[in-house]
């Protein structure tokens, strides 16, 4: 048995069985932008006229309990900020979103304790090292001292690390080498729900198979629900359960990535 299996927590109690990982009902989210450049005739002093601009448009989507559900679209299509609006770091404008039965507004503290979330643009104290790092994300989730050395020494050589480079200052490491951290702090808690929001884009693809296989271990050994963003087709291909394809904040398109290979197929024999 795996060190992932043998050593994480029990999901928390509360989670009634059955329930959907993730219940995403209408959610809506607008920003508010400055228009183009200040006109020559514009007063001085006056303020600009401010564009509505739309990121996430009514979406509606469940995820059951153990899927790897990919979310596919082009950069700037609301990717990010529905998988922010998931994680409580934006509040929708409306809509419900509810983490295995808890609403991300309401009941925000129970939602961060049952997911962990992976950016494309982590933040590190950049000055420690890679293990550094991970033991005071570890700390944050109240995990014993010698688990977590012994689970991200483990996660980080699974994702094709080698234990030596874990005592670097991450500012010494390339973007692609801290990505591997960033991944290996989002897997550290075995979170319930797992957020991938463009997971490997700057790995090379030795490492994006790395981190594609240990993500399809932590879902077959912890039962981890996976909710991954990418613009990556072959990447989303190879992962994902079902796929949701988002375009202008709305989703066009939603099924198992056969099906919709399928319909494509069928839609260019047509054309």
């Amino acid at each position: 048995m795996s060190i992932i299996a043998e050593s994480a927590d029990p999901p928390p109690t509360g989670i009634m069985p059955g329930i959907s990982a993730l219940e995403i009902n209408a959610a809506y989210k607008r920003f508010h932008k400055e228009a183009g450049p200040q006109p020559a005739f514009w007063k001085r002093g006056a303020r600009k006229p401010r564009e509505l601009t739309v990121a996430v448009d009514h979406i509606t989507i469940s995820v059951p309990r153990g899927e790897i559900f990919g979310l596919l679209g082009a950069n700037g299509s609301g990717k990010s900020t529905l998988i922010r609006l998931v994680s409580t770091l934006l509040i929708p404008d409306g809509g419900d979103i509810k983490v295995f039965g808890y609403d991300v507004r309401r009941d925000e503290r129970v939602v961060r304790r049952l997911i962990n979330r992976v950016s494309v643009e982590a933040s590190f104290f950049k000055k420690l090292s890679a293990l550094e790092n991970l033991m005071y994300a570890a700390r944050l989730y109240d995990m014993p001292v010698d688990e977590a050395r012994e689970k991200a020494v483990f996660i980080l050589g699974k994702l094709g690390m080698a234990e030596k480079r874990l005592y670097e200052p991450l500012e010494n490491m390339s973007r692609g080498m801290q990505q591997k951290v960033a991944i290996a702090r989002g897997l550290l808690t075995a979170p319930v729900l797992l957020l991938l929001d463009e997971p490997t884009t700057g790995l090379d693809p030795r490492s994006k198979q790395d981190v594609q296989r240990f993500v399809q271990r932590m879902r077959r050994e912890h039962d981890t629900t996976v909710f991954l963003t990418t613009h990556d087709m072959d990447e989303a291909d190879r992962l994902c359960d079902r796929i949701a394809i988002i375009a202008d904040g709305k989703i066009v398109a939603l099924d198992t990535p056969a099906e919709l290979k399928r319909q494509i197929g069928a839609q260019i024999g047509k054309n």
